[in-house]
């Protein structure tokens, strides 16, 4: 009778520890929720240094959300001081030592929203989601959420978010290793209910400038299926998008491939090596971000992304022809 009892104490305890588990994940993944309506929905001003590699950066940010419409104003408090400006998807870049405003439409983001994580439902299998204890950021109390790979082909996130607001006044970027390959934190923010307009407008005048506009290029085409694919892939990772692209002084458009498990992200190049950019086969590294190259089939390609080195080379290597 007491094994018996002793059995379903056992029982009891792994089902508590169970459903503390799922609840701390549901829990996770409620803040990660919230912190990203946070960063482009509240409107805030504040310092943060961005680290990536070696390069450290000081950067001054205002973000304003009037009535849906988002609009920005980065200022480097490093070099040469340039702003960027963003409303909606028209972004002005003032270089102020070359006299140059560069005009581009795009959806590029500021490094702070780039940096940061999305949680959707299939990245289940291939994470954990796990809160620590509260903290404290720029004077501000925190809740620290952690984001952890369960293979070695992808990277992982510690975040610190805002106890009242969720916003990420700190974010880590971690190889597979554990170490550190980029990091944000504010040393000084403050979260508004609303910012003037006359807070976006550039503070070097700019009068007397060259403005250039950056062309627009045309369109990628879909493609199905792909001339070329990935015959093994790391858990998780599946095709996303494939498009071609014409190239000048070439018979052969560029393929690009992406491949993505809903976080981490591979894009693949495959183009004729004699119309290619000259990059050396094998790897090479900016920042967080890894690739590798080989010739293939007559072919160069390609694999790109935010993730380990024998995550790029995995999927680059393992390129058919269909």
């Amino acid at each position: 009778m007491m094994a018996n009892g002793r059995a379903w104490a056992g029982v009891y305890c792994s089902l508590l520890a169970f459903v503390s588990f799922d609840a701390a994940a549901q829990d996770a993944r409620w803040w990660l929720d919230r912190m990203n309506r946070a960063v482009v929905e509240l409107n805030y001003e504040g310092t943060f240094v961005h680290v990536l590699g070696n390069n450290t950066e000081t950067m001054h940010i205002i973000h304003r959300n009037h009535h849906g419409r988002i609009s920005e104003r980065l200022v480097s408090l490093d070099g040469v001081g340039r702003e960027i400006i963003r409303e909606e998807d028209v972004v002005k870049v003032i270089f102020p030592d070359k006299r140059l405003v560069l005009l581009e439409t795009r959806k590029d983001t500021s490094p702070l929203v780039s940096a940061l994580p999305n949680y959707s439902a299939e990245l289940e299998p291939h994470y954990e989601f796990t809160l620590y204890d509260t903290a404290r950021v720029a004077k501000r109390p925190v809740q620290v959420v952690a984001i952890k790979p369960k293979d070695e082909y992808r990277y992982g996130y510690t975040l610190w978010l805002d106890r009242d607001t969720a916003m990420p006044l700190k974010s880590v970027l971690q190889d597979e290793r554990g170490e550190v390959i980029e990091q944000i934190l504010f040393t000084q923010i403050q979260i508004s209910d609303f910012i003037p307009a006359s807070a976006l407008h550039p503070a070097i005048d700019t009068e007397g400038f060259t403005f250039l506009r950056a062309p627009e290029e045309p369109p990628p085409t879909e493609f199905t299926p792909p001339e070329y694919r990935a015959s093994m892939l790391p858990r998780g990772f599946r095709l996303s998008a494939a498009t071609q692209s014409a190239i000048a002084g070439s018979d052969h458009p560029v393929a690009h491939l992406v491949y993505s498990d809903g976080l981490a992200t591979v894009s693949v190049f495959i183009e004729d090596p004699k119309t290619s950019s000259e990059v050396a086969e094998g790897f090479s590294r900016v920042g967080s971000t890894n690739a590798y190259s080989l010739t293939l089939n007559g072919r160069k390609v390609t694999a790109i992304g935010e993730v380990p080195r024998k995550t790029v080379r995995s999927i680059a290597m393992s390129l058919t022809a269909e």
